[in-house]
């Protein structure tokens, strides 16, 4: 009976009551829907948590040890009130001094553990980087990062994330000390390939990999006049090539030497160095640092074709190829080699090549004088002269 009675009151209230609303329509407010960024992975907010922490714990205790540091001498009024009792213990210096040296172990103990996690999760499972993580470090300049990458992770160091690589990217942006961090870990890594390396399927892979990257960054550096690393793109772009390249071009060179001047040896070993990279290296203007990489290694490769036709009548030791454009260390082999069998060369050895052995041993010597104006002397006798 009480239910029907309240259900009833409740029927009449609702049929009484007004079906429209009697106040003013509300405006409908205008729709602004938004994408969230993409928050990071748990990979990076740990990886960025190993990092962080340390250095807050290392903080931290350099702070105490500024606080435990003796105190200056004290004045004779602050020398009177500490003969007197302190008030409290609380108030005693040597209770707050006490405090932190309280605090000192745990904050030890502390620093010590993160380090050991630190180092345990290195050792773990590496989860590459994302490319955003790579773009962000570059534009903080977070060298750790990048050279952890480079150590677990190469292959993230030269991929392409749309049409933009992490060196095209430091390019952009004129960061050109991160530019040469990367650069730095291209040649690091071409360097420590071994013989047996080359022979793989993601080695070769990735050193195709390389030398687009740093071929796109030659044209990229000549598009935006960005020059100062265009020497050492080509030298790293040519070790990348590993032995093989050089052989060949010496090689090619060697041949050029047996037509004596008219086979033009300076001007071929030249063209080939210059137009290796790419046809915009080519026709590229005058850039010194180039230039004179480019005269250092015509000149290597001249030095080399002709110790190789040496080889073919006098047992020796060939010129290390990893010397190949460093200065003057094709140089300084050479001319060793030389003296070493300057007997077997005098009595075995035709006489042009003999020729061609004491301009090279001639017009090369002393560091006085650029190698492209050696390298211009040079190709005036063995190119342009009356020969033998």
């Amino acid at each position: 009976m009480v239910t029907y009675v309240a259900a009833k009151d409740f029927e009449d209230e609702a049929v009484s009551r007004p079906s429209t609303p009697t106040g003013p329509t509300r405006e409908r407010s205008p729709s602004d829907p938004c994408l969230p960024a993409r928050l990071p992975s748990s990979g990076f907010l740990q990886r960025e948590a190993q990092r962080v922490a340390p250095k807050a714990v290392e903080a931290e205790l350099e702070r105490i040890r500024k606080s435990l540091e003796i105190p200056p001498p004290p004045s004779p009024q602050q020398a009177e009130e500490e003969k007197s009792p302190p008030t409290s213990p609380a108030a005693s210096p040597k209770s707050k001094r006490k405090s932190f040296l309280d605090a000192l172990p745990a904050a030890f103990s502390a620093a010590k553990m993160l380090r050991t996690t630190s180092q345990s999760r290195r050792d773990g499972p590496w989860k590459a980087p994302e490319p955003y993580e790579i773009m962000r470090a570059i534009e903080r300049k977070d060298i750790m990062f990048l050279m952890e990458v480079r150590d677990r992770s190469f292959q993230s160091l030269v991929q392409k994330s749309g049409d933009v690589t992490p060196l095209i990217h430091a390019m952009r942006i004129e960061h050109t000390d991160m530019a040469i961090v990367l650069l730095g870990a291209f040649s690091r890594y071409i360097n420590n390939l071994q013989d047996e390396d080359l022979e793989k399927p993601e080695t070769k892979k990735l050193l195709k990999m390389l030398r687009i990257n740093l071929k796109t960054a030659i044209d990229f550096g000549l598009q935006k006049q960005q020059k100062d690393l265009m020497a050492s793109f080509l030298q790293t772009l040519i070790m990348s090539e590993g032995d093989s390249w050089i052989a060949l071009q010496t090689a090619d060179t060697a041949v050029a030497l047996r037509q004596g001047t008219a086979g033009k040896p300076v001007h071929e070993a030249q063209e080939a160095v210059r137009s290796f990279a790419t046809k915009s290296l080519g026709k590229a203007d005058f850039i010194a640092s180039l230039e004179d990489y480019i005269a250092n290694a015509t000149a290597d490769l001249v030095m080399m074709a002709a110790w190789s036709l040496v080889l073919q009548v006098v047992q020796g030791e060939p010129l290390p190829a990893y010397y190949f454009a460093r200065d003057d260390r094709v140089y300084r082999a050479f001319v060793e080699r030389l003296d070493k069998h300057k007997d077997a060369i005098q009595l075995r050895v035709g006489r042009r090549l003999r020729w061609q052995l004491r301009v090279l041993r001639t017009q090369l010597e002393g560091r006085n004088r650029t190698y492209r104006s050696k390298v211009d002397s040079l190709a005036k006798e063995l190119d342009e002269g009356e020969g033998v």
